[in-house]
């Protein structure tokens, strides 16, 4: 990663005959820093200039432009969520912003199966389409350019997806790449690497993504590896066939030369639950191996997807566009539903969920549907209509873009996998604006914090200071931020100041769209963007570029 460096103490005389004295931008005074290590916390004060720590200790005689009374509260470093959906909306809306920030979080990974480039003019049009908005830029560097131009409140990192160069050289369409058409796709990927992207990302479960070949994949990642990135991946699978998604991982891994990140680890159906500790394994046997495997998961056992994949990914290979109206034909109907019900070859989310509507809550329903249904489950939303709940289903789907809430995992599965020494977390959500949109999953308000109350204060599954390490350096390391995610001096002063006996999360999945608590301040790049609880109008986030 890029790391800037400057000169850090300024040296002023407070009087005539006086010593010479440090005089800082910002104090945190009497906290007990956390310090992102893994060891004990410690009372101390951290004096701060030009955006960065310059010392920790004993500073009460020292003079500073502002000082924040933290006695009582922890001072940890600033929380790297590893999944953070899309940076598009702090460009379009910085007020959804403060769901991230209100989680402690001070700096965000973007970009799965998808990116926000490179972007041609077919993707500029479904965009306009869908989401009632144009793409002015092309590559990465014109839309990092744009968000700094704009002004962001946290920091951002990128990553290239596999699906988004897939798209832009083949299309939608289920068939493999030719040579040269696989060279275009290199190519794209190298230029984002060039621009700043970290890593070639994948999602691997949605189409057009899951018709990507491994072989595709490594050459892709290759490309990645040699301008020094990583490959980070939603799995091809993470339920019955978890294991042989995590060898795939691996090999792409070993075969491409970088290092791998699984995105929310999780074992999903009930028969598949004992699979996370031979997943586990699988990632430790890896790392002794010598392979750099990292993992990260999110705190709740319903996970967030679109209800289409519902359905078998290979009728989609024409497109989307193609299949959804083939769903008003009862026949075809029938016929779906039957291998829904029949078949286990595939990531059958339906099987996932024990056969029953009952576990699957709609949690988004798209611009133009039906939000009378948001926060019901599928079976509900069928007897709301006074229709047959598998009629229901496919009308859902085929109005395109109704997200939900699957009933998947367990706690025990959780708890085993905060443990693990290589594992960190994530929303897996976007930054939201709780006012502009009908629902979401809880994830986008309240995930880090949640950690802290339920898995640390209540139910003592990890540590404070392990959390605290898995929420911050731990990711730092894993991408490369070498001047974040730890208290010392001389590192860029992105803080998080709670209590730790006041910090939950209030976001539920019937009432998704409440902010966090606890956080008191929370500071990125020297700046304090949530001031005594309220958030302020400081935008001193950057786009940390990959270097």
């Amino acid at each position: 990663m890029r790391r800037r460096t400057r000169s850090v103490i300024a040296l002023v005389a407070f009087g005539l005959g006086s010593c010479a004295a440090p005089s800082y931008d910002l104090v945190v005074a009497g906290g007990t820093i956390v310090d992102g290590s893994g060891s004990p916390g410690f009372t101390a004060d951290i004096g701060i200039t030009d955006g960065r720590i310059v010392e920790i200790g004993d500073l009460s005689n020292q003079r500073a432009r502002r000082t924040v009374d933290a006695t009582g509260l922890v001072v940890a470093p600033g929380f790297i969520d590893m999944m953070g959906g899309s940076s598009l909306p702090l460009l379009r809306d910085p007020v959804s912003a403060e769901s991230k920030l209100r989680q402690g979080i001070t700096t965000m990974l973007a970009g799965e199966g998808g990116s926000m480039a490179p972007i041609d003019d077919r993707l500029r049009a479904t965009y306009e389409e869908e989401r009632g908005f144009r793409p002015t830029w092309t590559t990465f560097a014109e839309y990092f350019a744009l968000l700094e131009e704009t002004g962001i409140q946290l920091n951002v990192v990128h990553n290239v997806g596999a699906a988004q160069v897939r798209r832009i050289v083949i299309g939608e369409e289920d068939r493999q790449a030719t040579p040269e058409q696989l060279a275009a796709m290199k190519a794209l990927v190298a230029d984002a690497m060039r621009d700043g992207a970290v890593g070639l990302s994948t999602a691997l479960i949605y189409p057009p993504g899951s018709y990507a070949s491994t072989d595709e994949l490594i050459e892709l990642a290759r490309t990645a590896g040699e301008h020094g990135g990583a490959y980070l991946t939603h799995m091809r699978n993470e339920s019955g066939q978890v294991l042989e998604a995590i060898t795939e991982a691996i090999r792409i891994g070993r075969e491409g030369g970088l290092p791998v990140h699984i995105f929310h680890l999780k074992a999903a159906g009930r028969e598949n639950w004992p699979l996370m500790t031979e997943a586990i394994g699988l990632i430790q046997q890896a790392r002794d191996e010598g392979l750099q495997v990292t993992a990260d998961v999110y705190p709740y056992i319903r996970n967030g997807i679109g209800l289409g994949s519902f359905l078998h990914p290979r009728h989609y290979a024409r497109g989307e566009d193609a299949f959804l109206p083939t769903l008003s034909d009862p026949e075809v109907r029938q016929s779906l539903r039957r291998e829904v019900e029949t078949t286990a070859d595939w990531e059958n989310w339906y099987r996932h969920v024990g056969f029953d509507w009952t576990n699957v809550l709609i949690s988004g329903v798209g611009r133009e549907g039906d939000t009378s249904i948001v926060g019901l489950t599928i079976q509900e939303a069928a007897d709301q209509r006074d229709r047959e709940v598998w009629d229901t289903f496919f009308d859902l789907v085929q109005t395109g873009r109704v997200s939900v809430n699957p009933k998947s995992m367990n706690e025990e599965q959780k708890h085993e996998a905060m443990r693990a020494p290589f594992m960190c977390f994530d929303t897996d959500a976007s930054p939201t604006n709780p006012t502009t949109v009908a629902s979401a999953h809880p994830r986008a308000f309240g995930s880090f914090p949640r950690v802290l109350a339920k898995y640390v204060r209540e139910e003592g599954v990890i540590s404070l200071e392990e959390a605290i390490h898995k929420l911050a350096l731990l990711p730092a390391q894993i991408l490369g931020l070498d001047d974040r995610g730890h208290i010392a001096a001389d590192l860029v002063a992105d803080l998080v100041v709670f209590d730790a006996n006041r910090i939950q999360d209030r976001a539920t999945f019937t009432a998704p769209l409440q902010y966090a608590e606890g956080i008191d301040y929370l500071v990125v790049r020297g700046e304090l963007v949530i001031d005594d609880g309220a958030v302020t109008a400081a935008r001193p986030g950057e786009v940390i570029r990959h270097r």
